[in-house]
């Protein structure tokens, strides 16, 4: 039998090239974001995708947990179970999209974007192709078929790519020269003039970045043709029932997890410390959560080929010590990330518009943010295992009420910063809660002794970097101090980093008791 763990890590690298893709894309997208639209119009666009974040929740049901569960039963067959939540899914997407469509103009002035009610109909659009294409990529995952999983993927980002640079470098140039050719300005010209005012307006803003995605998503559903000819579009009421008994659950549970990721973007409109600005706070906000990036990345990586590989072992003899394992690897890797961020942040900040840089502070608070939830889901697969997925609800529940008791005592003071550290509170207590429920309904061996020495590691690194640069960097700023200083620092980051990876590997490795793992 191939080592379990080398085949996770490989599919977490197949898996991960589309992730990372799409993730280094959005990420090289930041500087031209933070530098052709203001912070409020980023602002905007945080707002709009916070809504499509908890939606995409609310309509897929639970229902790729719930496949992964069903597909791997003795007895059932795989392809009914993806005929189900195909059907469900596509029903209940179709009818959302029409009330969208219907409804755009009340909702675009309920949120105060009259003139918009395009933005909320693609918004719909990316919603309704999003929650359907979500049971086909289960799907692939299921069948271990990585490489189409990706290539699917990255058609995606690029035909996101491809439209943000069209719209963002190319339109705004193109109506103006149609308008210089006809005499008059570019606010004038109509969608007789140019086709594509029909969607955007002729000067760049949030709407097309919205655009951009639906047209992404358009494209994603195109590509899976051939994989709706293979389904039966016949419901299995008796396979559908037991499904939703299991999957809704999860979707309960994971809404108001997402609603715990996404709270402090919604809330801004109400509680930030400046009412008339809260647009710009947002947006500072997202410039700087978009620094934290990598550790998310890895996180959705490692999700993709974890999840689907935890069912697939949870049959196993040694399956339990080998979850304890996977939980060490990964919160060192974690530590690798968040070291790799912080240590060089001087340059990676410069990604940022001169206009955004000043929320850069709160980023060692996201990546850490990051790194516990990455832990959380390690430790809460243990419900999903178990069939005890009714518990999920109340770890999240406990989250999401420390996120807004945070974010509504805090943020009207403390703006964003009150939003990094809700993050992190959540984070932990969700973390505790599984801990200790995980312990006695699924008990998983994890040797928190040496978990806690590789996070004390990552400290002591990131604590000894802060006193160092405090002493002999202090005044050395990135594109001002001489050459040879700035390479000075980041040598001596590197070393420290390099400490931190022979000390985690010596914890894991030296220390381990699983050695038929490696």
């Amino acid at each position: 039998m191939a080592n379990p763990l080398k085949q996770l890590a490989g599919q977490t690298v197949i898996y991960g090239l589309s992730t990372i893709l799409a993730r280094i894309i959005n990420f090289l997208f930041v500087p031209i974001y933070t530098r052709l639209l203001s912070p409020e119009s980023y602002g905007v666009v945080t707002e709009f995708m916070a809504y499509i974040a908890v939606l995409q929740v609310v309509l897929v049901l639970g229902l790729e947990t719930g496949c992964f569960r069903f597909a791997n039963k003795e007895g059932v067959d795989s392809k009914k179970v993806y005929s189900n939540a195909f059907v469900t899914v596509f029903c209940i997407s179709a009818t959302f999209l029409a009330l969208m469509i219907a409804f755009a103009s009340p909702v675009a002035s309920l949120l105060g974007y009259e003139g918009y009610q395009s933005c909320i109909m693609y918004m719909g659009g990316i919603l309704a192709l999003d929650a359907v294409t979500a049971i086909l990529f289960a799907k692939l995952r299921q069948e271990n078929k990585a490489l189409k999983f990706a290539i699917f993927k990255t058609a995606k980002i690029i035909t996101e790519t491809a439209a943000n640079l069209v719209l963002f470098l190319w339109f705004p140039k193109y109506c103006l020269q149609i308008a210089s050719a006809q005499g008059v300005e570019v606010s004038s010209l109509t969608s007789s003039d140019v086709w594509l005012l029909n969607f955007i307006p002729a000067t760049p803003d949030f709407s097309y970045v919205i655009f951009a995605i639906f047209l992404s998503c358009v494209v994603c559903g195109l590509l899976f043709i051939p994989d709706y000819l293979t389904l039966s579009y016949r419901l299995e009421p008796k396979l559908l029932k037991q499904m939703l008994i299991y999957s809704l659950p999860l979707m309960v549970a994971a809404l108001p997890g997402i609603m715990n990721d996404f709270l402090d973007r919604i809330l801004f409109r109400y509680f930030d410390s400046d009412p008339e600005k809260w647009r710009d706070q947002l947006g500072l906000y997202q410039a700087a959560v978009k620094l934290a990036v990598i550790m998310n990345l890895f996180i959705q990586m490692f999700r993709y080929a974890a999840e689907p590989f935890f069912f697939r072992r949870s049959r196993d003899n040694d399956s339990k010590t080998l979850y304890a394992l996977v939980q060490e690897y990964f919160t060192a890797f974690c530590g690798l990330v968040f070291l790799g961020v912080i240590l060089y942040i001087d340059i990676i900040a410069l990604i940022l518009g001169p206009d955004f840089r000043e929320a850069v502070g709160i980023v060692p608070i996201m990546l850490l943010s990051y790194m516990v939830l990455g832990m959380l889901f390690n430790v809460s697969m243990w419900y999903k295992l178990s069939g005890k997925t009714n518990m999920a609800i109340w770890i999240t529940l406990a989250g999401l009420a420390v996120t807004a008791v945070v974010i509504i005592l805090f943020m009207p003071r403390f703006s964003y910063w009150a939003a990094a550290y809700g993050h992190l509170a959540s984070y932990i207590v969700m973390f505790v809660i599984s801990a200790l429920l995980g312990a006695k309904y699924y008990p998983i061996p994890y040797r928190w002794g040496r978990l806690g020495i590789i996070i004390g590691l990552m400290f002591l690194v990131y604590g000894g970097a802060m006193l160092l640069d405090a002493k002999c960097f202090a005044n050395v700023v990135i594109g001002e101090a001489s050459l040879g200083l700035v390479a000075t620092k980041l040598g001596l980051h590197t070393l420290l980093i390099l400490i931190y990876a022979a000390g985690a590997w010596f914890a894991i490795r030296k220390l381990c008791y699983a050695q038929s793992f490696y």
